[in-house]
C-alpha cells in the first residue's frame, strides 16, 4: 500500500506516554514510518509493505545491509510495552508481531511488518486523546532525544505548553532517571541541544525554565515548556516528491546495474558484497555457497536468497576486516578461497555423520 496523501502520523496520547524499552533512533523512525503508512481507522491495514530502496533512502543508509536491516527489525519485534488500562490494571506486550524480508518474481525486494494483536487498540480504531504531525518532522530529527521531545510536545500544542517532573522527563525520553545527575549536564546536553534542532527542523519550538524551586540554588524538579508554532519553519518539499525522487533515482540504478547483471538473483546477491564482484565471480560464490546452505524443504526462493545474502555479507565483512592494511592483492581469490574452506568443513562434518 502506499504512504497516506499527506504523510500524517496519528498517534494516541497513551502511545506516546509509554516508557521503558527505549527504541533508537532508527528503530523510532521505523514504527513512525509504519505509523504514516497505516490508515488508523481500519485495522485491515496492519500488515505494512515498503521497498528496501525506499527504506534505505529514508533511514539515511549508505548501502542495503541485510545484517542491519535484520538487526532494526529484530529490536521492533523485541519492544515489550507497559501500558495502564481503563480498569486500572497494568499490561505488557510486544508491539509488533513479525517482519518479512522478501523478493517477488521480479527481483524487487520488500519489508514488511505486522502489528500484534494486543498493540491493535494503541494504533488503530481510536476517536479521541490522539494528535497527529507530518511524518517529515520525524525525519529531519538527528536523535532520538530531539525526535521525543518533539512527540512529548507536539502532544499539547493545542495547549501551549508542558510541565514535566524531570526524572519524568529522562524516562520519556528514553534515558534513566540516573543519568545527568547534575541539572547544568542535563540543560546543556539535552535540553539546549533539543531545542535547537526544534526550532531549526520542525513546526514547532519551545522555551523552558524551571518551576516550583523552593530557593535559590534549590535542586530543579520541575520544567515548565511553552510551546509556540515555529513562524521561520521552512517547510520541505513534500513526502510524495521526496518519495517520487528515489523512485526515480532507484528506476535509474537499476537500469545501469541491468547493463552488468543478467541474473536477478546474482544482482541481489552482490549486494551483499557491496557489488565489488562482477556477475561471473558472484556466480562462483553462490555455487560455493549452496554447498555449505542447501535449500530447506519447502523454503521460499525468496527466503533461501536471504540466506545466502547474509552468509555472503558475513564473509564479506570478514574480508574487510582481514584486508584492513590493503595487504590482500587478490580479494576475489582469498574470498572465495575462505567459501571453499567453509564447504571443506561441511563436508568433513557430514562425512562423521554418515551422510
Amino acid at each position: 500500500m502506499e504512504i497516506k496523501k499527506n504523510y500524517l502520523i496519528e498517534k494516541r496520547n497513551i502511545l506516546n506516554e509509554i516508557r521503558g524499552n527505549p527504541m533508537t533512533l532508527q528503530e523510532l523512525r521505523f514504527f513512525l514510518i509504519y505509523l504514516s503508512k497505516i490508515n488508523a481507522r481500519d485495522t485491515s491495514t496492519r500488515l505494512v509493505r515498503f521497498s528496501m530502496q525506499k527504506f534505505q533512502k529514508i533511514m539515511e543508509m549508505t548501502s542495503l545491509n541485510m545484517t542491519q536491516l535484520q538487526q532494526t527489525a529484530d529490536g521492533l519485534l523485541g519492544k515489550v510495552v507497559g501500558v495502564t488500562l481503563e480498569n486500572g490494571s497494568h499490561a505488557r506486550f510486544q508491539l509488533f508481531k513479525k517482519t518479512v524480508f522478501l523478493q517477488d518474481e521480479i527481483g524487487n525486494r520488500y519489508i514488511e511488518i505486522d502489528a500484534h494483536d494486543d498493540a491493535l487498540p494503541l494504533m488503530f480504531e481510536f476517536k479521541e486523546k490522539y494528535f497527529t504531525y507530518e511524518l517529515w518532522n520525524a525525519l529531519t530529527l538527528k536523535s532520538s532525544n530531539q525526535l521525543r521531545m518533539y512527540e512529548l510536545l507536539k502532544q499539547y500544542e493545542k495547549l501551549g505548553y508542558r510541565i514535566f517532573a524531570v526524572d519524568d522527563l529522562k524516562e520519556l525520553l528514553g534515558m534513566k532517571k540516573s543519568d545527568y545527575p547534575r541539572y547544568n549536564s542535563f540543560k546543556a546536553d539535552v535540553l539546549d541541544v533539543c531545542k535547537e534542532a526544534l526550532e531549526t527542523s520542525t513546526d514547532i519550538k519551545f522555551t523552558y525554565e524551571p518551576t516550583g524551586k523552593l530557593g535559590r540554588g534549590a535542586k530543579v524538579y520541575h520544567l515548565k515548556f511553552n510551546i509556540y508554532k515555529n513562524e521561520n519553519y521552512i517547510i520541505p518539499p513534500t513526502l510524495s516528491d521526496y518519495i517520487d525522487a528515489i523512485d526515480a533515482e532507484t528506476d535509474k540504478i537499476d537500469k545501469e546495474i541491468e547493463i552488468d547483471f543478467k541474473s536477478e538473483r546474482l544482482e541481489f546477491l552482490a549486494g551483499a558484497c557491496n557489488n565489488e564482484f562482477s556477475e561471473a565471480e558472484i556466480k562462483i560464490l553462490y555455487n560455493l555457497i549452496i554447498q555449505v546452505l542447501p535449500r530447506k524443504v519447502g523454503e521460499f526462493p525468496a527466503e533461501f536468497n536471504l540466506r545466502v545474502y547474509d552468509h555472503l555479507s558475513h564473509r564479506y565483512d570478514e574480508l574487510n576486516w582481514r584486508d584492513g592494511s590493503g595487504k590482500i592483492r587478490n580479494r576475489f581469490a582469498y574470498f572465495k578461497k575462505r567459501l571453499e574452506a567453509d564447504v571443506k568443513e561441511i563436508n568433513e562434518i557430514n562425512e562423521k555423520k554418515g551422510f
